[in-house]
């Protein structure tokens, strides 16, 4: 296996091609987002956890060549799925960049040719939809194919674990897949867990996320709880986290975000009520998540009273701290909240900058209130002087 195709270059895809590329595959790389591929091409990172230094070279090397979405490309060994599966406007799974991507491979698989799906998507999707595209526009058989799921496990901007070494849950539709996929990922990961079956492999996925929101949702609860109580729930955390077994520590924040948590749990969801499975424990968490930035702008009014014209200051907007990644913020329906209670919003966020056609402010003590949603490192509260502050992070005023 020497030539790799990497199809859709965001966190995940530009991270596994960087990857490939630097471990000796020639790695081509396609993406819909014209402005990605200049900035690839002129070795400019878009993402956190890669240096431009290292594109630069690749590109030099001619070792990772980026197309649009229309290519030719006749001979590749690999073909990784890396796009975005998000929610559809009413809140449900949408596979329409994933069929696509699969629909636009499909005339480039030969009977040697393994295809590895990376993106989130319900249990039983690789074995049913993917099959199906392939069988329709490939000239395959069911038999010939060589399909394999393994799940991303990128977390931006975390500095111990990266996609390196990162434990990479592996499995395939055939012994045949699984162990191409085992030998492609072990050329440049540390550490490759096979399991059994796709299904196995697509479930883990949606359980690590919908475990994380579970847990934030209750731990948001709690916060709830403790500001009620006047006690600091952060304390509370800490006493707790004393215990060496039986407990993990999860803290509160204004809602989940980016482009798992939020979204994995709603494509468990949906798959358990198509067939008949209770789900109650999961819809609830993300009923509590929602309700959140809600309860933030109840505690502005109760310190405030009327929000009408009054000045506050967002601190943080990205999805989670040391990032410019804002999929799915929370921040966003916090904003959203408060200007229904008329009150003028700005924001801070050096890593973002711009967003929503808005531009970040500067901290300073001219505003009525400052709510911290995202803490990056580097934020000076003290620039705020007396300036009244809820800290979503679950600290008492």
């Amino acid at each position: 296996m020497s030539n790799v195709l990497v199809v859709g270059l965001g966190y995940v895809g530009l991270s596994t091609a960087v990857h490939a590329a630097e471990s000796g595959f020639s790695v081509f790389g396609i993406d819909t987002s014209i402005e990605k591929l200049k900035k690839i091409k002129l070795g400019e990172s878009y993402v956190e956890d890669i240096s431009n230094e290292r594109i630069i070279k690749l590109i030099n090397d001619k070792s990772f060549k980026v197309y649009p979405d229309s290519y030719e490309l006749l001979d590749v060994e690999v073909i990784l799925i890396c796009v975005p599966t998000p929610l559809s406007i009413d809140h449900l799974p949408d596979l329409t960049y994933f069929s696509n991507s699969i629909k636009s491979v499909a005339s480039l698989m030969k009977s040697s040719t393994l295809l590895i799906i990376e993106s989130t998507i319900e249990p039983g999707t690789s074995r049913g939809l993917v099959l199906d595209i392939l069988e329709q526009n490939s000239n395959l058989k069911k038999e010939e194919m060589l399909i394999a799921y393994s799940p991303e496990r990128i977390d931006p901007g975390n500095k111990e674990w990266s996609l390196k070494n990162t434990p990479k849950i592996v499995s395939g539709i055939n012994k045949k897949s699984t162990k191409m996929a085992v030998d492609f990922f072990s050329k440049f990961l540390d550490n490759i867990v096979e399991v059994e079956s796709l299904e196995i492999a697509e479930t883990a996925k949606l359980l690590e996320n919908t475990f994380r929101l579970v847990n934030i949702s209750f731990i948001n609860e709690i916060s709830i709880f403790c500001n009620m109580l006047k006690i600091d729930v952060n304390k509370v955390i800490d006493a707790a986290r004393t215990k060496p077994y039986g407990f993990m520590p999860f803290y509160p924040s204004v809602g989940v975000g980016g482009h798992c948590i939020p979204v994995d749990p709603i494509y468990l969801a949906n798959k358990a009520k198509n067939i008949g499975a209770p789900v109650e424990f999961i819809n609830l968490a993300i009923k509590i998540n929602k309700e959140i930035p809600k309860y933030i702008v109840d505690r502005a009014q109760a310190k405030l009273g009327d929000l009408r014209g009054k000045k506050i200051l967002v601190i943080g907007v990205a999805f989670k701290p040391n990032i410019s990644d804002t999929r799915e913020t929370a921040v966003e329906n916090l904003i959203i909240e408060l200007r229904k209670k008329s009150a003028v919003v700005s924001w801070h966020d050096e890593f973002v900058k711009e967003w929503n056609g808005e531009k970040t402010t500067k901290i300073s003590n001219i505003f009525d209130m400052a709510i911290v949603a995202t803490m990056h490192e580097g934020i000076d509260l003290n620039e705020l002087g007396d300036t009244p502050v809820i800290d979503t992070r679950g600290y008492l005023d």
